[in-house]
């Protein structure tokens, strides 16, 4: 075999060697992307499914003023999660509406804070309520605000005679809480996800308002008024009923707020909120099992 020959065998045998290893090497550092990026997504995918879901419970009572929007009748939830929804959930049907807000006033859900670091919070509940009329809050949410300090909004508003406004979907960041903490049985959590502001919950939270009644509007500071209708306390238990959140993760904006401004919801009766709750959704029987 001449020289020539034999080194042109070393050269193509070397050259396959070569292709072989780059190719390989390609492999691994695309399973460790993948390894690296499906957890955090699912832990997003995780988290915002288990808050309450737009529910089109009332399309029929609608259909004359919303003839485009989809028929969904209700039935209880199947038994995948911690909780089911009971009989008593699938026979009340509070009327409902559908505003949209102005995407300067909420925003996408981080799956990193400003650090850098994986988030793994778990969802909360935020309870509020409006200050004013319901119409008025939801005017405000439709306004464009370029002004970050005051963009604000909520998932879901409850109207006096238990209307549901489903407002911000709640795969999306709403605006429900500046500077704040949930206290939660393993420490504080809170998220800083915008370098210009203090940590906050939003970040983790469904925020729901209730329409503050006409004797307490007005006022950012008061402390007491006329409290809300039956029919608010029966359609938050209700939404609440179809999300995974557990009782000792439903807070409100007082209890987080750490700029010690705000005490809403003002004269809420959380014991009568829970009982109803509990009416609405129970442990479902594959979670007790486990447990």
């Amino acid at each position: 075999m001449r020289f020539r020959d034999w080194a042109t065998r070393v050269l193509l045998i070397s050259l396959m060697f070569t292709a072989l290893s780059v190719a390989l090497l390609a492999g691994k550092i695309s399973q460790s992307q993948s390894n690296t990026i499906t957890p955090s997504n699912q832990e997003i995918t995780t988290a915002w499914s288990e808050y309450p879901q737009v529910k089109l419970q009332s399309a029929e009572n609608q259909a004359e003023k919303s003839p485009d929007l989809p028929k969904s009748p209700i039935k209880t939830n199947k038994a995948a999660g911690r909780y089911k929804t009971t009989q008593a959930f699938a026979q009340y049907q509070p009327r409902y509406e559908i505003a949209s807000v102005d995407p300067s006033n909420y925003g996408q859900r981080y799956a990193k804070d400003i650090n850098g670091v994986l988030l793994n919070n778990q969802p909360i509940i935020v309870l509020h309520e409006t200050g004013y009329s319901a119409s008025s809050a939801v005017n405000f949410f439709q306004m464009p605000h370029e002004d970050e300090n005051v963009q604000a909004s909520y998932h879901a508003l409850i109207k006096l005679d238990g209307t549901i406004i489903y407002l911000v979907p709640p795969d999306k960041r709403a605006f429900g809480a500046a500077n704040s903490v949930f206290d939660g049985i393993d420490g504080a959590e809170t998220v800083q996800t915008n370098p210009n502001f203090p940590s906050s919950v939003n970040n983790f939270a469904y925020h729901v308002s209730l329409e503050t009644p006409p004797d307490g509007r007005g006022n950012n500071y008061q402390k007491a008024h006329s409290g809300y209708t039956e029919a608010q306390y029966n359609s938050l238990a209700w939404l609440i009923a179809q999300s995974q959140v557990p009782s000792d993760r439903i807070t409100t904006h007082q209890a987080v707020d750490r700029s010690g401004q705000k005490v809403d919801p003002v004269s809420f009766d959380f014991d009568k909120f829970l009982t109803l709750l509990d009416t609405f959704r129970q442990l479902s029987p594959i979670y007790r099992a486990n447990k």
